[in-house]
């Protein structure tokens, strides 16, 4: 996390009940030739939903998080089926920053939890400093985008928490499609979004990042999933994805 020099997390309140529905095969992007855009207006609706910023644990992202952006990011709630908890704020058009970890209270959840929270390599990198994990897309279509999608975007799963209701791709085995720069999806039910309900500390979200050796490629199953009006692409020798999100403390880049 970084601020930015010159020009260069769902919110749970409470446990959701899961149930899991299917879970195709997965290629990885240099692996698929170019898909064309699906056509579909019902799949056309994509926005951000919200980002996830791993931490190593809640008070330590807090703390980092409030040094690099100005403002504490209040609670959350806790998520049973993962054994996680986060907090959460607005961040601007119907969208939120959610602070994630493993929550230490919580029993074994049975199965790898999500966000790649489980992987040895995202827990080294988590002791750091809190890291930019996973960028979330509502669209109004989960089932046309997960039947169209070109890679895997894992099983979807039925949460439901107090009068909210929502869908979610969620990997089985706890990878990120494509190393986290092809996002997770997400389709809330009827109502205003859940975001209204949290906090607005004045940090808005700018920017989805990604940084990938072979842009093109990359930018080709973006369009096939109509997100790539959603992202940046920039091409660099390493896999990467950032934030860059307006704050108190000005702009900061979130990595």
């Amino acid at each position: 996390m970084h601020k930015k020099q010159g020009n260069h997390a769902p919110a749970s309140e409470s446990s959701p009940h899961v149930q899991p529905e299917g879970n195709p095969t997965r290629q990885r992007v240099d692996q698929v030739p170019h898909v064309p855009p699906q056509t579909n207006d019902k799949t056309m609706n994509n926005t951000i939903d919200h980002i996830a910023i791993g931490a190593s644990s809640l008070p330590a992202g807090v703390a980092a998080l409030k040094t690099t952006l100005g403002v504490e990011v209040p609670k959350g709630g806790k998520h049973e089926a993962m054994s996680t908890h986060n907090c959460v704020m607005q961040a601007g058009n119907e969208s939120f920053i959610e602070l994630i970890a493993v929550d230490p209270d919580a029993p074994d959840p049975g199965r790898v939890r999500w966000f790649t929270l489980d992987d040895a390599t995202t827990i080294t990198r988590l002791a750091e400093r809190p890291r930019a994990l996973c960028w979330v897309v509502q669209t109004d279509n989960l089932d046309e985008v997960v039947k169209n999608s070109p890679v895997d975007l894992g099983e979807v799963v039925n949460l439901t928490r107090g009068d909210l209701s929502w869908r979610l791709t969620v990997p089985k085995d706890g990878h990120l499609p494509e190393n986290a720069l092809l996002p997770a999806f997400i389709q809330w039910s009827p109502g205003p979004h859940p975001s209204t309900r949290q906090q607005d500390l004045g940090v808005r979200f700018n920017k989805v990042l990604l940084t990938h050796p072979d842009p093109d490629a990359l930018k080709s199953m973006l369009t096939a999933l109509n997100v790539d009006h959603l992202a940046t692409v920039l091409k660099g020798d390493h896999v990467g994805l950032s934030f860059e999100v307006n704050s108190p403390n000005g702009v900061v880049i979130l990595d």
